[in-house]
């Protein structure tokens, strides 16, 4: 408990703007606060008088199974990912909250939040928005990671929105946001179940050696995409990102 309060103590040093969170117990906890201007982050507003610059934590949410059987399976390149940038960011995941595990830092100095679920894989959404309403993130500042069967193995997708795809684990981060679905999401491909292969064993199956590769690699890109969306925003890197993924596979 000690842990988790000065957890929060560390994030509600930093001053949040009047943003709706996406949460049944969110409407209480709303409130405005002014900023510093000692205090500069230009991840999250404009900085456009070059006086006031307010941000707000980032929830970094990887989705996944807990446990060593499922462990780098398809299902949970979300968990890697977690991994990936909690080891270039040098940000320990040593305290659990929500049925989560949760680590707190920052990248450059906007704080955030890396989180993996506890709860299985289709129960997500109590970690999130539990986290979410707790730590004051709004929805723009919730990135979603996940396996994503439409896309090519190592193929990746950052986007602003989007819907859920069928994918269960996502349908319930939704669902515990008020059935809101304009946070942004890193889709990691996976590729589809060869033949009549079943999903369920698909999903739950581990890589190839070649295929490992191929993960491996766009977990190292996909945690510097990442870290240019936490400090600029959807800009144009991140546009040139989308793209490359696009055409991964079809080199010239």
């Amino acid at each position: 408990m000690t842990n988790t309060l000065s957890c929060r103590s560390m994030l509600h040093a930093i001053p949040f703007p009047n943003t709706c969170i996406p949460n049944r117990t969110s409407l209480h906890l709303q409130r405005k606060r002014r900023v510093s201007t000692k205090l500069r982050a230009s991840a999250s507003l404009p900085d456009t008088d070059g006086v006031h610059v307010e941000y707000t934590p980032w929830l970094i949410v990887g989705l996944g199974n807990p446990g060593n059987k499922y462990h780098e399976t398809r299902h949970n390149v979300g968990f890697e990912m977690i991994d990936r940038i909690s080891q270039k960011e040098g940000i320990k995941l040593n305290t659990i909250q929500s049925k989560a595990l949760l680590g707190i830092g920052s990248i450059g100095e906007v704080p955030i939040l890396l989180v993996k679920p506890q709860t299985y894989m289709n129960f997500s959404g109590e970690s999130v928005g539990s986290l979410a309403a707790y730590y004051q993130v709004p929805l723009r500042h919730i990135l979603l990671v996940y396996d994503e069967m439409s896309l090519p193995n190592g193929v990746m997708r950052l986007q602003p929105k989007g819907g859920h795809g069928h994918h269960n684990g996502l349908k319930n981060v939704i669902d515990n946001l008020d059935a809101c679905r304009g946070f942004p999401r890193l889709c990691i491909g996976i590729g589809n179940p060869p033949g009549t292969m079943d999903m369920k064993a698909y999903l739950l199956q581990k890589f190839s050696l070649e295929e490992r590769k191929q993960v491996d690699g766009a977990l190292e890109q996909g945690a510097e995409a990442v870290r240019i969306l936490i400090l600029k925003g959807f800009d144009e890197n991140i546009t040139k990102f989308n793209l490359g993924q696009k055409y991964k596979y079809h080199k010239v």
